[in-house]
């Protein structure tokens, strides 16, 4: 059964007016594998309001991360939206989830493809040494509406430096023109051969694919990889598409 601690927001940083990155300091060591994921709460008089949200700040790293998209109708993201430093915020513990790289069999790339603040499991994952150890090219593709919704570009420019050879970052727009990116939607640029092209690698046998995000994205996506050869990965039968069922 979980246990809550309580933490202390330390930054709410805004990446645009809907999508922000909350920064908790919690008051003990906290254990977790890259890709798993807790739930923040907020008490609100009589009850908690609650939700998953996955680390994006890696295992080694002290102040936890979390990636949000402010959904104006809903009970919870528009109150964390309006958090600042010093704030209390409630930490389940201990982390759950089994979308992390310990589930993912041996491949030649690895292909991270997320929609939104799907993206967060994999910059987590990112600052660790599995990736890089394991795979000899790994693809983080990161889908969304408009460019101001690519966060943590900074971050992820200093991995590929640091990686030249191995990591490869493909940023897709799907509401307007952006330079360097793809637009369009993740499963129709894999049916088209554009992923593939501008990625210069083959989504193929020896591929390992993660998908996290949009539940649309992710059933048109394991469709089209299926119909390449690239079965979904069970732990009873192991495949090359390992999901994570974000919302």
């Amino acid at each position: 059964m979980a246990q809550w601690m309580t933490g202390e927001v330390v930054e709410n940083y805004a990446w645009n007016n809907e999508l922000f990155s909350l920064r908790v300091r919690v008051p003990e060591p906290f254990e977790f594998i890259a890709g798993q994921f807790v739930r923040l709460g907020l008490n609100d008089g009589e009850q908690r309001f609650q939700r998953a949200y996955s680390l994006v700040n890696g295992p080694q790293e002290p102040i936890l991360d979390f990636l949000v998209n402010r959904v104006h109708d809903g009970e919870f993201s528009p109150r964390l939206h309006d958090l600042r430093a010093g704030q209390a915020i409630e930490v389940s513990q201990p982390p759950s989830g089994f979308f992390t790289l310990n589930e993912v069999p041996e491949g030649k790339s690895l292909w991270l493809m997320a929609t939104g603040t799907g993206i967060g499991p994999y910059l987590s994952m990112l600052t660790t040494r599995i990736p890089y150890e394991r795979f000899a090219r790994i693809h983080l593709i990161h889908a969304v509406r408009y460019s101001t919704d690519l966060a943590y570009r900074d971050s992820i420019q200093q991995w590929c430096d640091a990686h030249p050879q191995q990591l490869h970052y493909q940023p897709i727009v799907s509401r307007e023109d952006s330079k360097g990116a793809l637009r369009g939607r993740i499963p129709a640029l894999i049916v088209s051969g554009e992923l593939e092209a501008a990625v210069d690698d083959t989504l193929d046998s020896d591929a390992q694919v993660m998908l996290c995000g949009n539940p649309e994205m992710i059933t048109d996506a394991k469709r089209v990889l299926a119909d390449k050869g690239l079965p979904k990965n069970l732990r009873r039968k192991p495949g090359n598409v390992t999901v994570e069922h974000y919302w």
